[in-house]
């Protein structure tokens, strides 16, 4: 178990302009981490925590859902810092959280940008960053999902996109995991909770849970945990649910 974190360990945390992305950023920098912050947009919390940590916190601008973005941002990481440790694919979007039936108006166009920016997006991120990761000891690849993408656990009669996006990286995880594992790379797949974020388009203060509150708890269970005996969908207050 690792407690004590090292001031050269280096995160990419991606959705990092705002909510869980943001409040994770924050505090793997009080922890003494050097982050590369993934920016879509062009929030002020990102440039709020460069004034309070200066060097330690590289923004990039990096949308997960664009190739060339992806291999920008890789490029521009090879030139800042030279190793990866930890990836937090994190960034997402959610268009169906109005959709209750399929008898409602889908936008099929909505679907196809949520399995974008949700399943193929970490997937980008991953493969352009696994040769920053290759010098890496810890080399852990973290990845936010949601309890919308068990199958086996879903009770919705709504949400398509959403949920086939977040059943789409539970597998895009496992099919990793089979194949990196054995090359000493490690996983987690994280479920956050309801949290009060804007990946609805705005703020969701009906929610439970404030970004800050899961990121520690997700922080905790990236890093401090024992490696698991298998890969589980564990989430924000400490139980693995089916996926």
């Amino acid at each position: 178990m690792r407690q004590d974190v090292k001031v050269s360990e280096i995160a990419l945390v991606t959705g990092a302009d705002r909510g869980l992305g943001r409040a994770i950023t924050e505090q793997l920098l009080e922890r003494g981490w050097t982050v590369l912050a993934g920016q879509v947009l062009d929030w002020p919390e990102l440039a709020e925590l460069q004034a309070r940590f200066g060097d330690r916190l590289h923004v990039l601008p990096l949308d997960v859902g664009s190739d060339a973005s992806v291999l920008a941002a890789a490029s521009s990481a090879a030139q800042l810092v030279g190793r990866v440790d930890m990836v937090v694919n994190n960034a997402g979007i959610n268009r169906s959280a109005h959709i209750d039936s399929v008898r409602d108006n889908l936008s099929f166009d909505d679907m196809q940008a949520e399995h974008n920016i949700n399943a193929v997006g970490p997937m980008r991120v991953t493969r352009a960053f696994l040769p920053l990761m290759a010098g890496s000891d810890r080399k852990l690849l973290c990845f936010v999902s949601s309890e919308a993408g068990s199958i086996e656990a879903s009770r919705r009669t709504g949400w398509f996109g959403y949920c086939m996006s977040k059943a789409a990286v539970n597998m895009a995880v496992k099919n990793l995991y089979n194949d990196l594992s054995c090359e000493g790379f490690r996983f987690r797949l994280f479920q956050p909770g309801w949290m009060k974020t804007y990946m609805r388009g705005t703020r969701n203060d009906e929610a439970a849970l404030e970004p800050e509150e899961s990121a520690r708890r997700a922080l905790s269970y990236f890093l401090e945990e024992p490696e698991p005996p298998t890969l589980a969908l564990h989430t924000w207050d400490g139980e693995d649910m089916p996926w």
